[in-house]
């Protein structure tokens, strides 16, 4: 009942764009941004998709695309086939740059903070389950170039940058609005720092932004200025959109 009742005072607040928390915040800035962007037919995907809410909104602003959710925690998993299956594609798969299977680390009590490595935790001692999971790449799972995907979002706790390694080409070929989480904290324990973002997104022709920037239509992140918000913590959620 509690978790339920957080769960609605937080969509109040976001719902009557109070930003309380930076979480908050992100989540008001993300449904302003797909509302913006999202057609009614637009096909979207969720890697880490948790609970379903940015389902949720891909379904309120485009209800006539075709939608993909990733999920490998397995009781997250079937909860979305029930919440969600009738509308969207749901797998169980974790997203990265190869394919294979892998030990998942799923965090009992933080399931938001699971993931395919360990990574700084907010509690001093988490509850940690390793389970099996089936590692597969976005290209191969979306191989199919007559369904276009025009929105992607990412949420994997720090390996943003390998999903997205392994759909460069679903990248070049769709352009998707990419929307995703890339932080200190998590990034760094796949190896991952600013300029491999940068770098990679650069490689496939897009531009990068924080959300607000993205929102208030300002000047892309420039390579210094990423290394600063990633340093300093001021941003952990970002847009990247292919340059004009």
């Amino acid at each position: 009942m509690l978790k339920s009742l957080k769960d609605f005072i937080r969509q109040t607040f976001i719902a009557l764009g109070i930003p309380v928390t930076r979480n908050i915040q992100y989540d008001i800035l993300t449904k302003r941004i797909l509302s913006r962007e999202l057609q009614p037919n637009s096909n979207c995907v969720d890697v880490g998709a948790h609970k379903g809410e940015i389902l949720d909104l891909f379904l309120e602003f485009a209800p006539q695309g075709k939608h993909t959710a990733f999920e490998p925690i397995p009781h997250l998993h079937k909860q979305l086939q029930l919440t969600h299956g009738t509308r969207v594609k749901v797998y169980p798969y974790a997203l990265g740059s190869r394919t294979g299977s892998a030990i998942f680390n799923h965090v009992i009590d933080a399931p938001a903070y699971s993931g395919l490595q360990k990574r700084t935790y907010k509690q001093n001692n988490p509850q940690i389950e390793n389970i099996e999971v089936e590692v597969r790449m976005l290209d191969d799972v979306l191989s199919d170039s007559s369904n276009r995907i025009d929105l992607i979002k990412i949420d994997v706790e720090g390996g943003e940058l390998d999903v997205l390694k392994g759909a460069t080409a679903l990248l070049r070929r769709d352009n998707p609005l990419l929307v995703f989480e890339f932080g200190k904290g998590a990034s760094e324990y796949y190896g991952t720092m600013p300029h491999h973002m940068l770098e990679l997104l650069e490689s496939v022709g897009y531009s990068m932004w924080t959300l607000s920037g993205f929102w208030k239509r300002t000047s892309c992140i420039t390579a210094d200025e990423l290394k600063s918000i990633y340093t300093t913590g001021s941003d952990y959620y970002f847009v990247a959109a292919p340059k004009k």
